[in-house]
């Protein structure tokens, strides 16, 4: 079984690292100007990765795609806090990461995320499971896209039973809140985890339907938005808004805290955050305004 476990795990890492190949060429072509920047590292501790970053493109202000495989003697306490069976094991991680900062406050920031885990101990079976999911963050929502990107998603579950979408929309949901704001972080997608009852193949299947659908979802936004005019005032308010995408991930995001306490590249972990931000204290949109109807999406609602 830890045999075929070992064998399973080099198709997992293949396949990454191919759709880290289709989605960096495919926003590049989007863009149109930049391209992403390759930066290989490895880790101390065992394993490393590939960063790719693209900077200061016609649409793209600033975005990140990484691929990490690392190695461990023992799961780190973001890990063992909710699975404390799996302490006392070594591990093995790896994924596909990817945040997206547009430049143009028009078109929402993204973010993506497929993983697989195995935690080992001498004398008994693999633990394995695969995880990830997608989520969308506007700033200026318009209906036809948020329908769009969960139309996307229902399509991906379809296959693996009618269950699956309400499920891992409600995870996302509840996932991406930020308590302290009492708000989601934008209009969700999907998110799971732990995700190992399908079988292999089947859970496999599952997390290459997530990863590749990604661009399905997220490239037609991108293409209705791009040429939308702005003004400074929409940019001010993008910027404020990208603070909420900062709190949530030093707050709460269990990769930024998984790669951290795993001794992990800091400067690939914190790709995410946006080139720009900003933060107004006690600030509130005028009653009516674009930005004050953002607030009537921030919650979980049936697309």
């Amino acid at each position: 079984m830890i045999q075929n476990t070992e064998i399973a795990i080099e198709q997992v890492e293949a396949f990454l690292l191919t759709l880290q190949d289709n989605i960096c060429q495919t926003l590049e072509l989007a863009d149109r100007k930049g391209h992403f920047e390759e930066d290989t590292w490895q880790r101390e501790q065992g394993g490393g990765g590939r960063s790719r970053v693209l900077k200061d493109g016609a649409v793209i202000e600033q975005g990140g795609v990484n691929f990490s495989r690392v190695y461990g003697d023992a799961m780190p306490a973001s890990a063992t806090a909710s699975r404390p069976e799996l302490a006392g094991r070594s591990f093995q991680a790896m994924g596909v990461s990817l945040v997206i900062h547009p430049r143009n406050p028009y078109i929402p920031t993204s973010h993506a995320n497929v993983r697989f885990f195995v935690a080992e101990k001498a004398g008994e079976p693999p633990i394995w499971w695969f995880g990830g999911g997608f989520d969308l963050t506007p700033f200026y929502p318009f209906k036809e896209d948020v329908v769009h990107w969960h139309e996307v998603s229902k399509k991906i579950c379809a296959p693996f039973g009618d269950d699956i979408y309400p499920r891992y929309k409600k995870w996302c949901d509840d996932y991406f809140y930020l308590k302290h704001r009492n708000e989601t972080r934008g209009v969700g997608g999907l998110f799971f985890d732990d995700l190992n009852e399908l079988g292999f193949e089947k859970s496999f299947a599952f997390m290459q339907a997530v990863g590749n659908g990604y661009l399905d979802a997220y490239i037609p936004i991108i293409e209705r938005r791009k040429n939308t005019s702005y003004s400074d005032r929409e940019r001010d308010f993008q910027l404020y808004r990208r603070g909420r995408y900062v709190e949530f991930n030093l707050v709460y995001d269990r990769g930024t805290l998984f790669g951290l306490q795993t001794g992990g590249r800091t400067e690939s972990i914190l790709m995410s955050m946006p080139p720009l931000a900003r933060w107004e204290y006690c600030y509130s949109p005028a009653e009516g305004s674009p930005e004050a109807k953002l607030s009537q999406w921030l919650q979980p609602l049936d697309w």
